[in-house]
């Protein structure tokens, strides 16, 4: 039996279009917890490219979105020892992108919670690709109750 990503295990309807399981024409990003970090494996096609051969930066930014995302929505479930993660949004998040990504192979992606309170992490994440790494993020994701509008809408 295959282990569930968290996205399946606790968001298996949603159409989030970087890590929704229920969206088929997206990047379905699937989110593995590793020890202190949480790790997933991509891979991408033709129509993710930018020019031929290498990654679009708004997708490299979606899959280190989404990702940490996911990252501060495990940290927060396990600092509040919740049966399920509490609703995450971002608050915003930073991209540098340090050199093309190529698309002839996988890219990996690896955050970490560097900081968090009660009701927020601020995550660090990185996108590797044929060893190297070709992106970081540090954003900050926040819980949000009901009433906001993105309220478990993932």
């Amino acid at each position: 039996m295959t282990e569930l990503s968290l996205q399946e295990k606790f968001a298996p309807t949603s159409r989030c279009f970087g890590c929704g399981p229920a969206n088929l024409q997206g990047l379905q990003i699937r989110s593995f917890v590793h020890g202190e970090a949480v790790l997933a494996t991509w891979r991408p096609a033709a129509h993710h490219e930018a020019f031929p051969g290498m990654l679009s930066g708004g997708i490299i930014g979606t899959l280190l979105d989404c990702h940490s995302n996911w990252t501060a929505a495990w940290h927060l479930m396990q600092r509040h020892q919740l049966a399920q993660p509490l609703c995450t949004v971002t608050a915003d998040y930073a991209v540098k992108l340090l050199r093309p990504t190529p698309t002839d192979g996988p890219v990996e992606l690896s955050a970490r919670v560097v900081e968090a309170t009660a009701d927020r992490a601020v995550i660090e994440s990185v996108l590797t690709a044929a060893g190297k790494p070709r992106a970081t993020c540090r954003g900050t994701f926040v819980a949000v109750q009901p009433g906001h509008p993105a309220y478990h809408r993932w």
